[in-house]
C-alpha cells in the first residue's frame, strides 16, 4: 500500500480535530512511542495523538481514511508481538486518555470501562463490590484493559475462568471510517445476527479502534490455596499437568516454570525468599481458589496425590498471604527477569495439554539442532508454553537468518500436535510470516476479505496479522 507522509497541511488538521494538547510530534516524544515490549524493534511515528473523546477519534479516522494516512492504535505498549509498533510510520494513536471506569452494575454483574483502564485497577475496583474480573495477563499492573481485548489476553487464571473474550459482551468501537458502532447488547446470551462482538476481540486493532468495553463479572472467589510443586524432571512436570484433569479438579492457575526461568527471576527479584534445590529442575505453581476451604483443601489434597505419581519432590504450601503473593511474584516476574538477561524472542506456544511434554521435548530437540538456548514457562493448565529463545553467544547471521528456520520448526510442531502458533500473545508484526503454518490460503483470504470490508484503503494497524505475501 502506498501511504501519506504526513505534512505541516496535516499537522495543523490533526491538532485541530484532538487538541493542541492532544497531538505531539517532538522526537523525544515520538521515541517513547516507537516500541512496545517485542525484542528491540523500532518504528518511528510521524506524529502521537492521546485523544480524550470517542468523537475526537471518530473525526480523526475520518481524515486519516480521506488522506490514506496509516494510523496505529496503541494501549500501554506492553505486548510481546509487535502489535503496536507503528511500522509504516504515520499517526500512532495512544488510548491512555479514555481511562476512566464508567459504571459497576452490581444487580447485573458487569462493567462498563474505557480502554485506557489499568486492568489490576479494573479488577481492584470491582472486587472492592465483592465482584471478579478473572483474566489476568503477568502484566496486568500495566496493561490496559483494551489492548487485553484487542489481544484476547489471557493469564494464569484462565485454565479456570477462561480469556477475555469470554467475558466481553459488547463493544464501542470508531470504525476506520470514522462511523461509531455498539457490537452487540449488554446480555449473556445473543444470537441476533453476526457476532461482531467477538470478531473485534482479538482483532489486534485491525478492524477498529474500541473505545468502550462492557465486561461481564462473576462473583469474587475470596479463599484459595498456593501450591509450589518441584520435580527433578521437566516432562514430568508436564505430564503431571493433564493428570490433574483427568482426576476431576479445575484448579484457578497452574503455572509451569523450567530451572533457568526461576534462577534467572530469583536473582532479578532479590527479594524473594524462596530457594531452590539442586536437584529441582521444574515447578508447577498451582492454585485452587473458591467459597469453601473444605472443598478447597480436599481438592489440594488430591492434586497432591496426582503429584507423587508423577515423581514430584517435596510440596511448598503457601500458609500466608504474603507467601502467596511471592510465589505469584516469582511467576509474574519471569518475563522481565529473562528480558534483563539477555537479547531474546518469545513465541506463544500453544497445545493441548496433554500433548505438553511432546511440546517442551520437541523445543529442546530444535534448540539443539540450531545451537540456541531455550528458556521455558507459561499457563501450563491450559497448553500455553511460553518459549524464550536466547541470544547468548550465537552470531547475528544465525539469530537473524538461521533462528526463524528453527522457530518455524517450532510452530509446525505446535500444529502436528494439534495446537496453534499463538495463545495469548497474538501474531502482530513479528509472527504474521508463520501464518501459512496454521492456515492455508482459503482461511487467510477469508481473514483479508474481513480486514478490506472494515478497512477499504488499510489504514489501521497496517503491516500485522497477514503475510507479506498475501
Amino acid at each position: 500500500m502506498n501511504y501519506t507522509v504526513i505534512n505541516e497541511q496535516h499537522r495543523i488538521a490533526l491538532t485541530q480535530i484532538v487538541g493542541k494538547e492532544h497531538f505531539f510530534c517532538e522526537e523525544e516524544l515520538l521515541k517513547s512511542y516507537a516500541h512496545d515490549e517485542t525484542e528491540d524493534l523500532i518504528f518511528m511515528p510521524s506524529a502521537v495523538v492521546k485523544p480524550d473523546t470517542v468523537q475526537k477519534i471518530a473525526e480523526l479516522m475520518r481524515y486519516c481514511y480521506k488522506h490514506h494516512i496509516p494510523v496505529t492504535p496503541r494501549g500501554a505498549g506492553t505486548g510481546l508481538s509487535g502489535g503496536a509498533l507503528p511500522v509504516y510510520g504515520g499517526v500512532l494513536l495512544s488510548t491512555e486518555k479514555l481511562n476512566r471506569i464508567l459504571h459497576i452494575d452490581e444487580k447485573n454483574l458487569q462493567v462498563i470501562t474505557e480502554p485506557g483502564v489499568i486492568t489490576q485497577v479494573l479488577q481492584e475496583a470491582v472486587i472492592e463490590k465483592g465482584l471478579y474480573y478473572p483474566p489476568d495477563p503477568s502484566s496486568r499492573g500495566s496493561c490496559f484493559i483494551g489492548g487485553n481485548v484487542a489481544e484476547c489476553a489471557g493469564g494464569p487464571r484462565a485454565v479456570k475462568y477462561g480469556v477475555t473474550k469470554d467475558y466481553v459482551l459488547n463493544l464501542e468501537v470508531v470504525l476506520p471510517t470514522g462511523e461509531i458502532i455498539w457490537t452487540g447488547a449488554n446480555v449473556l446470551k445473543n444470537s441476533t445476527g453476526y457476532n461482531l462482538t467477538h470478531l473485534f476481540v482479538g482483532s489486534e486493532g485491525t478492524l477498529g479502534i474500541i473505545t468502550k468495553i462492557v465486561l461481564k463479572l462473576i462473583p469474587y472467589p475470596p479463599l484459595s490455596v498456593v501450591m509450589l510443586v518441584p520435580f527433578a524432571d521437566a516432562e514430568k512436570a508436564c505430564e503431571a499437568v493433564s493428570a490433574v484433569f483427568q482426576a476431576g479438579i479445575v484448579p484457578s492457575a497452574l503455572e509451569f516454570m523450567e530451572r533457568d526461568a526461576i534462577d534467572w527471576t530469583l536473582k532479578y527479584k532479590s527479594d524473594i525468599p524462596l530457594k531452590i534445590g539442586p536437584e529441582e529442575q521444574a515447578h508447577l505453581l498451582i492454585e485452587v481458589d473458591g467459597h469453601s476451604m473444605e472443598i478447597i483443601r480436599n481438592d489440594a489434597e488430591k492434586i497432591a496425590t496426582v503429584m507423587e505419581k508423577y515423581q514430584a519432590l517435596t510440596i511448598h504450601y503457601a500458609e500466608s498471604t504474603e507467601e502467596k503473593n511471592a510465589l505469584w511474584k516469582l511467576r509474574r516476574s519471569v518475563a522481565e527477569a529473562v528480558k534483563s538477561n539477555s537479547v531474546y524472542k518469545e513465541e506463544d506456544t500453544v497445545v493441548p495439554r496433554y500433548e505438553l511434554p511432546r511440546l517442551l521435548k520437541g523445543v529442546k530437540e530444535i534448540g539443539k539442532k540450531y545451537g540456541f538456548q531455550s528458556v521455558c514457562y507459561g499457563h501450563a493448565g491450559d497448553g500455553n508454553l511460553h518459549v524464550n529463545i536466547i541470544k547468548g553467544d550465537l552470531s547475528d547471521e544465525i539469530w537473524n537468518h538461521e533462528l526463524p528456520k528453527g522457530i518455524r520448526e517450532i510452530f509446525q510442531l505446535c500444529v502436528s500436535l494439534g495446537g496453534t502458533l499463538s495463545g495469548e500473545h497474538g501474531i502482530g508484526w513479528v509472527q504474521k510470516n508463520y501464518m501459512d503454518i496454521a492456515f492455508n490460503k482459503v482461511q487467510l483470504q477469508l481473514m483479508k476479505s474481513i480486514k478490506k470490508v472494515f478497512d477499504p484503503h488499510e489504514i489501521l494497524n497496517p503491516g500485522k496479522i497477514f503475510p507479506d505475501n498475501l
